[in-house]
């Protein structure tokens, strides 16, 4: 199948360049409009396009997949968490999936750190006192925060992000543990000067500020619960930039009103954008649009990853990225 008459549908507006480069190369719907499509758009969608390019905010449920044309041989996704598609019915359908792995490390951790800076810190209370006008000069007692230099920092999924926000923390002086289901090689420990806990429970009654950096999956839904919230220390940080179901968003809010943990600052929550209110009520949260990648450099090489996989696919071969059932 020549690569310039396959038709390529993208669910969301994309940066310019990626969108150029897809027209010059494909038959290509794009969505200028960026709305969110519905059930049905998408199967209007899967019913023409040989390939389909969505986002995380695009449900490719079992349903819409039946619905796809037998044309469809290849859903491209743009980004890296596959957990909005069913990989297993495409694949019994004979439909690849590929995704955009690694480009989003750096700029994810980044985030990260950005996060236990803003909570530490108390950074958006003394931006909105500020811009607000109400600011009547320093005082010795005002906007106290905490030092993180010297504290825990525990990253629950010790992989390519959570590498990255422990090489960041450990030059802000912080000390690093993690979580994984398997321990990592000695010599990366080394490398970070990392300890790992076989048990979550334990390490979260000891460290200061702890990072979600795993996936979502059956396993990990609501692994942080209102148990273990309870487990942590009342002055302790919650950061997430993964997954927001891994967090039980309804006890998380319950904790933070108590005091029963310090702060937490969250770029992805339980059910998307329709954040709990009392959660956005709190003084002690920072409250990000899911921005954690977003950066011009990372989404056009997601852009690039895309065009790869479309490109090598349609000439016959194995998408780089490609995603198996048991991968997941």
């Amino acid at each position: 199948m020549p690569p310039n008459r396959l038709k390529v549908a993208v669910t969301r507006r994309l940066p310019d360049v990626v969108e150029a480069r897809l027209s010059e190369l494909f038959d290509v719907r794009l969505n200028p409009e960026d709305d969110k499509p519905t059930p049905e758009r998408l199967k209007e969608l899967l019913d023409w396009a040989d390939v389909l390019v969505p986002c995380v905010t695009d449900r490719i449920d079992a349903e819409i997949i039946a619905a796809a044309g037998p044309q469809l041989k290849l859903i491209a996704n743009y980004g890296a968490g596959v957990d909005h598609i069913d990989v297993v019915r495409a694949y019994e359908k004979g439909i690849v999936v590929s995704n955009t792995p690694g480009v989003m490390t750096e700029d994810t951790a980044d985030m990260a750190m950005a996060l236990v800076l803003a909570v530490a810190r108390r950074l958006p209370e003394g931006i909105a006192m500020t811009q607000s006008g109400d600011w009547q000069g320093w005082s010795p007692t005002a906007f106290m925060g905490a030092r993180i230099h010297g504290k825990a920092l525990g990253i629950l999924g010790m992989g390519r992000i959570g590498r990255a926000l422990s090489r960041r923390a450990r030059a802000f002086g912080m000390s690093i543990h993690y979580h994984n289901r398997t321990r990592l090689h000695p010599v990366i420990e080394e490398e970070h000067g990392a300890t790992w806990w076989d048990s979550l429970d334990q390490m979260l009654a000891r460290v200061d500020v702890l990072s979600i950096n795993c996936p979502h999956t059956p396993a990990t839904f609501h692994l942080i619960n209102e148990r273990r919230l309870k487990l942590m220390k009342p002055t302790a940080v919650l950061v997430n930039t993964s997954r927001g179901e891994v967090i039980d968003e309804n006890a998380l809010t319950r904790a933070l009103r108590a005091g029963e943990i310090g702060g937490a600052g969250l770029d992805v929550f339980e059910r998307g954008h329709q954040i709990n209110p009392r959660l956005r009520a709190l003084p002690n949260v920072v409250l990000l649009p899911h921005m954690g990648s977003a950066t011009v450099e990372g989404r056009i090489e997601m852009g690039e990853k895309v065009l790869l996989n479309i490109h090598t696919f349609a000439d016959g071969h194995r998408p780089p990225d490609m995603v198996v059932p048991d991968m997941i």
